[in-house]
């Protein structure tokens, strides 16, 4: 059977998300989260193969982000409130828990739940993204790290990132998407549909104003995470080295990496076969059998 995507308004924690669902009402609940500076379409390679498996799956655009609510002020979105939108969706899918899979920004959030919120989420994925506890204590042992994160210092400025990144028709955005890929990962079509999702009024703010609220609050507090957790990694990662992939896994009691050694950041894309073998694996490993 097929089944159409559903693009709904979900009011969660004070804010309406743009949601994408799709896939079996009965079928256990996947949420995807996609990253900076993306929105729900970053998922395109991986909905048809969930939704295929019997899954439910919930794909918003994040606060700030394409359709969904953009509030003012940096404080607006802290890790704990970006959090708390997320459980809100799995109140409102009516599920008690949900499978968690997150890329870049959304990998944070997704590490920040299972953390957090062990009893609502049943597993997580996490792609190209570190455990943030994992980073500044081992910086020695990666120090071109500071070079590679020089965008995080330079999105602290108030206005600038946005005007450089919107110049000349988001000349600038469509680059970081291009050049930090391997080529043919992103068709000039799908550029300019993320072109359309960052000119949305308050956009390219709101999803800047992520990487400002970076350090509040601090890690130092975060439990270990005792539900189970994979991590994808394409090793040719423009923004982050490698090493913080395994040393993630200190933090977690049962977790497993997997490399792509040919991949970028942007591995969920360009291995999407592989990626979609893996994570059903997992899902289906920890979650509740699927709708057939």
């Amino acid at each position: 059977m097929d089944y159409p995507l559903e693009h709904h308004n979900v009011q969660t924690n004070g804010v309406r998300l743009h949601v994408v669902q799709c896939g079996p009402a009965a079928g256990p609940l996947v949420i995807l989260l996609h990253g900076f500076p993306e929105y729900w379409f970053s998922w395109r390679a991986q909905l048809p193969a969930l939704v295929a498996a019997g899954y439910r799956v919930w794909v918003p655009d994040q606060r700030g982000y394409n359709l969904s609510d953009k509030p003012l002020g940096v404080e607006s979105y802290v890790l704990p409130t970006l959090a708390a939108d997320i459980i809100g969706l799995i109140d409102a899918a009516g599920q008690a828990q949900a499978a968690v899979v997150g890329h870049d920004w959304g990998a944070i959030v997704a590490w920040y739940l299972a953390a957090h919120h062990q009893d609502r989420v049943a597993c997580t994925t996490i792609i190209n993204v570190p455990h943030p506890r994992a980073v500044l204590p081992n910086l020695w042992q990666a120090p071109d790290q500071l070079l590679r994160s020089w965008y995080i210092a330079f999105f602290q400025m108030p206005g600038l990132p946005e005007r450089l990144i919107s110049r000349r028709n988001w000349q600038v955005g469509a680059q970081m998407l291009v050049r930090s890929s391997r080529p043919g990962t992103f068709s000039p079509a799908e550029v300019a549909r993320y072109k359309t999702a960052w000119s949305r009024p308050g956009a390219i703010t709101s999803m800047i104003n992520w990487y400002r609220a970076l350090s509040r609050p601090p890690v130092s507090d975060w439990p270990r995470i005792s539900g189970p957790v994979q991590v994808l990694w394409g090793e040719r990662d423009a923004f982050l080295n490698k090493k913080f992939a395994q040393l993630s896994l200190v933090e977690c009691e049962q977790a497993t990496l997997h490399y792509f050694p040919q991949a970028t950041h942007w591995v969920h894309l360009e291995e999407a076969d592989k990626v979609n073998e893996l994570l059903l694996q997992f899902v289906q490993q920890e979650t509740t059998a699927p709708i057939s």
